[in-house]
């Protein structure tokens, strides 16, 4: 009934300005027919109409089909289109119920907007501030025809079991509560637009959308730690993580012994800490170590050609010191780094531990199984890292010789 009014309330407002999409979910025998209902309505009113049927998911049946609806939403709005839903404010009020219910924080109590401006798509909701009773009185002024979804009814699900059971009990009780419930909704989110600006403010204090300074962090009282940490771990996401999830990354993790390689693993990110900062890293990067074939290879060096490693793409340049000229077009060999070894590098007194050398430029620990050793008949002539080539002294380190550029 709501989504009718709306459907003819915009063909009145914006008439040629106006196209329907009918998603049969084909969860009911009868959905097809109902679509033939939209479709010969929508004909009526001179309104373009798409019929599109979509599969349903295993699982949460309601988050399911929202997921595959919103889907197929996508597929057919333009660049410059709002897609306009007829959530009402009984709406507003369950979701406000059912969220305050799942043991939600601000953002899930601001609920709806009626403006929903997101990345790739803009919602309209104009009925937000309307009650059903209205929508009802003019859809019976109109004389419009709809379709009852017998699912609305079922109270196996929460949204049906909140508007059948729970929702006559409260309004018996509290007959202003819809009106009041969605206002705490309008109340949350000048909350939540207040807390994102401070959050903005926290994480350019603390560092990027990847890392975080935990001396910074921890110089914020703990409740903004708490939601700078969980809007920081949502990311691009459309929910954040649970309480939970992020009272384990302080405990794990930030709060972890200093000599501890901790790491939490979180929907497809790990986070780490190193060097008193904490790490946002994408599942695959993180675990690349795991899945790494590390072999020996031969390298032939060319004076004008970039050549790709596993710590980057280099490309040979002129130094004041560097290779002699003789090693170019000359087979030297790779191999990966085992432990133990020990690099003497150039302008520096003697030999070292390489892992020490490693430590001291701080190479996150994620990435170092790409470090690769240069050499020629087994004479070190350097090491390929993440921060770029290290000279080793050598019999071919000459003046104005080349040294490999890290270039990305």
């Amino acid at each position: 009934m709501d989504s009718m009014l709306l459907l003819h309330l915009l063909s009145f407002l914006c008439p040629e300005k106006v196209r329907a999409i009918y998603i049969d979910h084909q969860l009911q025998s009868p959905s097809a027919a109902w679509g033939e209902l939209v479709q010969t309505t929508c004909h009526s009113l001179n309104v373009p109409c798409a019929l599109q049927k979509v599969s349903v998911a295993e699982g949460n049946l309601e988050n399911q089909a929202r997921q595959a609806r919103y889907h197929a939403y996508m597929q057919y709005l333009d660049a410059n289109e709002v897609l306009v839903l007829a959530h009402h404010q009984q709406d507003q009020a369950e979701t406000v119920l059912l969220r305050l219910l799942s043991g939600t924080g601000v953002h899930g109590l601001a609920a709806m907007q009626a403006i929903d401006v997101r990345e790739n798509l803009t919602i309209w909701r104009p009925l937000l501030d309307v009650s059903r009773e209205q929508i009802c009185q003019w859809s019976a002024v109109l004389k419009l025809d709809y379709v009852q979804d017998p699912s609305n009814q079922d109270v196996h699900y929460d949204r049906a079991w909140s508007r059948e059971i729970l929702w006559p009990i409260l309004q018996q009780r509290f007959p202003k509560m819809q009106q009041a419930v969605t206002r705490t909704a309008s109340l949350m989110q000048d909350a939540e637009k207040i807390l994102a600006e401070v959050l903005a403010q926290d994480l350019a204090a603390c560092g990027t959308d990847s890392q975080l300074n935990l001396i910074q962090l921890q110089q914020l009282s703990l409740p903004r730690q708490r939601q700078l940490l969980s809007a920081w771990m949502k990311g691009q996401a459309q929910y954040r993580p649970s309480f939970d999830m992020v009272e384990r990354l302080q405990r794990e993790v930030i709060l972890a012994k200093a000599d501890a390689q901790a790491a939490l693993h979180c929907q497809d990110y790990y986070y780490l800490r190193y060097q008193q900062q904490l790490f946002r890293l994408p599942k695959a990067e993180y675990l690349a170590a795991e899945h790494f074939e590390a072999v020996e290879q031969d390298l032939l060096l060319q004076a004008d050609q970039p050549f790709q490693l596993w710590s980057g793409c280099y490309q040979l340049q002129p130094a004041k010191v560097g290779l002699c000229s003789s090693l170019l077009n000359k087979t030297l060999t790779l191999r990966p780094r085992l432990g133990g070894e020990k690099i003497h590098l150039y302008g520096r007194v003697g030999a070292w531990p390489l892992k020490k050398a490693i430590q001291e430029a701080q190479i996150f620990p994620w990435t170092r199984h790409t470090i690769q050793i240069l050499s020629l008949d087994n004479v070190m002539l350097g090491v390929f890292s993440p921060k770029g080539f290290w000279l080793a002294q050598s019999d071919y380190c000459v003046a104005d010789g080349w040294q490999p550029n890290l270039v990305s």
